[in-house]
């Protein structure tokens, strides 16, 4: 119940279609508590007296209350609306807001079915319960409790049967509610596997045709959906239990007012208006019970999906922000006794006794096997991940040294320019997703980045030229297209700092000589740091960092390494030699 109140109180922004609503509410349940009376009034005074006047004019009162329960039945529809509607797309912002504010550590924890599960299913249940509580919440216990004083009003003895009634309804209600949350839970989670097996294939549709792996897809997909399938009928039994329950109730309270309310009119201290008047306000408290069955329902529901919404907007981003502004950066990098592993402290390190230092202007080359921890290394320096032991620093134009940590994530990353190992494009034109990083900049400084990327060519190729529309992902380009558009728009942002995370390998040898001597021409004070596969790519670079096993085990240029680094040796010896293996080495 934590949890419903916490939904609850993050309606605050609403409170004037709330405090409407409830006036609507009001004059909704006066209006409908009214006519039994009236009708009462008929029936007695009218009717059975033969007083033609009192039936017109009761007949008018009942007219007139109708139209106010319409009319207050349209205002709290349209309240319940915006106030539902405007909850969930709160909600979806904060929630994606969060999504980006996390870390990459933070974002490990989540798959991405889960995440869009939240974005999607549960934040549309919450809606629905919040909705649903618009028109409920407040005219369930008015219309209960207006009633229950109505029949005792109407006829005391008649009323005693309740005492009976609310008891047993509310162990009903008690029993239900607490086995609903945890089975609603069931289903979201199960919900969580089949989006993240449907993102999965979608997303990776290509290898599963590549490998004829469909029937093995179908087959794991199936399974998921039959199990969320079986966990919903499972739901739907259990929800089918309430209906009758309560229904057993209103019947049996339907029988003792006509059993007890017949004697009671024989012996003349009950009359046939008091009769159909409490009859009507039994049907009320019985529709109040069922309404509120309803509400346990959506409230069970709501309550495990406001949870999962929660967990995520309560993920405190372990990668936060800094106080200190980087006025600016000479491209000068360092990283000192740097330990890191993914789980913290529970594993081995992946980094172990990092020193490297990056002076302005250098191109700086790691190499590796793969699992050597070369894309690690490289994210300690825009923070994606924050080192466990050890120190980053980056200097300003005035040389002084800051701690990556004590920056503040805008500025830090600013100055730091960054073609991702896996290229991701965004829908859109190719000029968009080349000037993502600065959306200010003018078509002449993208065309420069692009043909110092070697894209150019291949771009004006295209008929709308760089106002071509990509598709999902950049599906109607190839790996090497794609990897240039992310160099360029790395080089776009004119950073001090440029990374290149193996940026380079789907592009042929010539076409990533040019970048290259591109990169080389475009800017001299910027320093490079790059990863690579091909031993080629880093022949030429100022210092290359020889990994293995998390660890740095040489510095130096490419004569120096090959005269004094066996890992490096054999390395360029299988691709470029006549060693052992010899060919292209891959990663």
């Amino acid at each position: 119940m934590n949890t419903i109140w916490r939904l609850l109180r993050s309606m605050r922004p609403y409170r004037r279609l709330i405090v409407l609503n409830w006036l609507s509410m009001a004059c909704l349940v006066a209006a409908d508590l009214a006519i039994p009376r009236m009708l009462q009034r008929t029936v007695d005074r009218g009717i059975l007296a033969g007083n033609e006047g009192v039936i017109l004019h009761s007949s008018l009162i009942m007219v007139g209350l109708i139209l106010v329960s319409a009319a207050a039945t349209v205002g709290i529809t349209v309240c319940a609306v915006r106030t539902s509607q405007r909850l969930g797309a709160d909600l979806r912002r904060d929630l994606f807001a969060r999504v980006l504010s996390l870390s990459f550590h933070d974002l490990d924890q989540w798959r991405t079915g889960q995440l869009l599960t939240r974005l999607s299913s549960d934040i549309q249940q919450v809606t629905q319960f919040t909705f649903f509580t618009g028109r409920m919440f407040l005219r369930v216990p008015l219309v209960f409790t207006g009633s229950l004083i109505l029949m005792a009003l109407t006829n005391w003895r008649l009323s005693l049967m309740m005492l009976f009634i609310i008891p047993a309804a509310t162990v009903v209600f008690l029993w239900y509610a607490n086995r609903a949350e945890p089975m609603f839970m069931q289903v979201q989670r199960r919900l969580d596997r089949l989006n993240t097996i449907l993102q999965e294939n979608v997303a990776g549709v290509r290898a599963v045709k590549a490998f004829v792996r469909a029937t093995h897809e179908n087959a794991r997909f199936d399974q998921v959906n039959v199990d969320l399938t079986e966990r919903n009928i499972r739901v739907g039994r259990f929800l089918a239990i309430l209906p009758p329950t309560l229904q057993y109730l209103v019947n049996l309270g339907i029988v003792f007012v006509v059993g007890v309310g017949g004697v009671l009119a024989m012996r003349g201290q009950l009359s046939l208006g008091e009769i159909l008047a409490f009859n009507s306000y039994l049907l009320w408290v019985m529709m109040s019970l069922s309404h509120l069955g309803m509400m346990v329902s959506f409230i069970s529901a709501s309550a495990a999906s406001a949870q999962r919404i929660y967990e995520v907007l309560d993920q405190t981003p372990t990668v936060t922000d800094g106080d200190t502004v980087l006025p600016g950066a000479t491209g000068r990098a360092a990283l000192r006794g740097v330990q890191f592993a993914y789980d913290g402290h529970e594993h081995e390190p992946v980094l172990q006794d990092i020193n490297l230092t990056l002076e302005p202007g250098q191109t700086v080359a790691l190499l590796g096997a793969t699992g050597s921890g070369k894309s690690t290394l490289i994210s300690q320096l825009p923070r994606f991940y924050d080192v466990d032991q050890g120190q980053v620093t980056l200097d300003d134009g005035c040389m002084s040294s800051y701690d990556v940590r004590a920056l503040t994530l805008e500025s830090l990353r600013a100055h730091i320019g960054l073609a991702p190992q896996e290229t991701l494009l965004f829908s859109g034109t190719i000029r968009d997703n080349i000037r993502y990083g600065r959306p200010e900049a003018g078509d002449e400084e993208v065309e420069a980045a692009a043909r110092a990327a070697q894209a150019h060519d291949f771009i004006t190729g295209f008929p709308e030229s760089y106002d071509t529309l990509l598709g999902q992902r950049g599906v109607n380009l190839s790996g090497g297209q794609k990897q240039r558009l992310a160099i360029a728009r790395a080089l776009l942002m004119q950073p001090r700092l440029l990374i290149l995370d193996d940026s380079t390998s789907s592009v042929d040898v010539e076409t990533e000589v040019r970048i290259q001597e591109a990169l080389e021409a475009s800017n001299k004070e910027r320093t490079t740091l790059l990863v690579a596969q091909r031993i080629s790519s880093v022949l030429g670079a100022d210092q290359i960092a020889v990994l293995d096993g998390g660890r740095i085990m040489a510095v130096g240029n490419h004569r120096e390494l090959l005269a004094t680094c066996a890992i490096y040796r054999e390395i360029y010896e299988s691709q470029l030699g006549n060693g052992p293996g010899g060919g292209v080495h891959h990663e």
